[in-house]
């Protein structure tokens, strides 16, 4: 609260306070206010009336100030100096996706303004787009959504079922960036290797046996045509079209990370010649899952990677997972988790690891129902900033509705291309592994 504010209402109270005494004197006397005293009432009504006007005039200039994100300097001359500061605010100057989308939908209308809070940075007026978009003209005959809407955005998309998070990544201010790639073994016959010295022998010379991998960003794009009544209620845009267009944005991305064919799209986990199918045992009968099927994929890990991975299940494997045990004791865990843990695996663990329930994995029964995999073991780039967002009030023009794009740009690949050689036996290892078909 200002100065000023605390001063006119210490003001308005004090007058208050006089005509109330007068009021008070009348009634304890029991008589009605005499001619002095009505003259003197009306007068201090007035200036009570005065005094709230002048509240209710700091008052929103106090609010506009907020609102604009406006920096007030007094210097030692005593002349002030305001300055519009909407610029940095990340919001620019909006209280809520919704407050903003509407914004957009007034602008459109013929006859109406530009909210000039929409014109923050310049050249983001609404000229016609051309036939297609492109990254030179982000907004796209639009307005560019405030960086900190996007950002919203942005981590709605890392969810808790969100696979990103899990893979080593890096972000980038270009587009593309190299990696070292070493896929040698501690007890291979190549690479950097360790030998004891013997006295006086000559030492034995190793070298790194490095590859480059390129990865490229590729562009995740969500083009939303929003009808004119949506735009109307800025409480249902600020919950729902976030909302969806993240769960979309992570949906593309976690299969993408599994699955992805290299085609203008990452390359997934599981598509990279390295992961591992263990198949079901002998004599096992159809449509069942048996812990010696879990207890093998795991025995398949690399040595580290236990404590890096996670099980992704179908929603049909749950039945049967409840039914698993190890002589008395359950080995699915779907409560009981440490403080925290709930957040972390909100179904729960599987053999101490966490269970990620997903339309990723492919039905009960079927191969690659089960998968566990250690995401450290992939890699992936993202754009430095997260997501973009824009909007376009020409695009769809005719058909009454207003377009907001949202675009994420990623890439990602295996660090390695095969499963991995032990040091003793011959069954291979993987960071991914999945169960076969029963």
């Amino acid at each position: 609260m200002s100065k000023q504010l605390r001063e006119l209402q210490a003001r308005k109270a004090g007058l208050i306070k006089e005509a109330r005494a007068l009021t008070d004197r009348a009634a304890s006397e029991n008589r009605d206010m005499n001619d002095e005293e009505v003259t003197t009432f009306d007068a201090l009504k007035s200036r009570i009336d005065a005094a709230s006007a002048s509240i209710d005039r700091e008052a929103a200039l106090i609010a506009e100030e907020a609102q604009m994100a406006m920096t007030v300097a007094s210097p030692s001359s005593g002349i002030i100096t305001v300055t519009d500061n909407r610029a940095a605010d990340p919001q620019h100057g909006f209280k809520t996706m919704g407050e903003f989308m509407q914004a957009v939908f007034q602008a459109e209308k013929p006859g109406n303004g530009v909210d000039d809070r929409l014109l923050i940075g310049g050249g983001r007026s609404a000229a016609a787009p051309g036939t297609f978009s492109n990254e030179a003209a982000g907004q796209d005959g639009g307005f560019l959504v405030p960086p900190q809407f996007s950002q919203e955005i942005f981590k709605l998309s890392l969810g808790e079922d969100s696979l990103l998070p899990m893979t080593d990544n890096v972000e980038i201010s270009g587009n593309s960036m190299a990696f070292p790639k070493d896929e040698t073994t501690p007890w291979g016959t190549n690479g950097i290797r360790a030998y004891w010295q013997g006295e006086a022998a000559s030492a034995i010379a190793t070298k790194p046996v490095l590859g480059l991998a390129t990865l490229r960003l590729k562009k995740l794009m969500a083009l939303v045509p929003t009808t004119d009544e949506l735009l109307d209620d800025a409480n249902a845009l600020t919950s729902y079209l976030p909302q969806k267009v993240a769960l979309s944005i992570r949906w593309k991305t976690n299969e993408s990370i599994l699955f992805g064919a290299g085609n203008g799209v990452p390359i997934g986990a599981l598509s990279a010649g390295a992961t591992v199918t263990v198949a079901k045992e002998s004599g096992q009968a159809t449509q069942t899952l048996l812990p010696q099927n879990l207890a093998k994929m795991i025995a398949r890990l690399p040595s580290g990677s236990f404590a890096n991975s996670v099980w992704i299940v179908n929603n049909d494997v749950l039945p049967a997972l409840f039914t698993l045990s190890l002589g008395n004791y359950p080995i699915y865990l779907p409560t009981g988790l440490p403080v925290g843990g709930i957040q972390v695996s909100p179904y729960g663990t599987l053999l101490g690891r966490p269970v990620f329930v997903s339309q990723h994995a492919n039905t009960f029964s079927s191969q690659g129902d089960v998968i566990l995999v250690d995401l450290s073991y992939y890699q992936t780039i993202t754009k430095a900033g997260g997501m973009q967002t824009a909007t376009s009030m020409h695009l769809y023009f005719d058909a009454d509705l207003t377009a907001f794009r949202t675009t994420f740009r990623m890439d990602g690949q295996s660090k390695i291309v095969a499963p991995i050689s032990p040091a003793k036996g011959a069954t291979t290892m993987s960071p991914y592994i999945q169960l076969g078909a029963r």
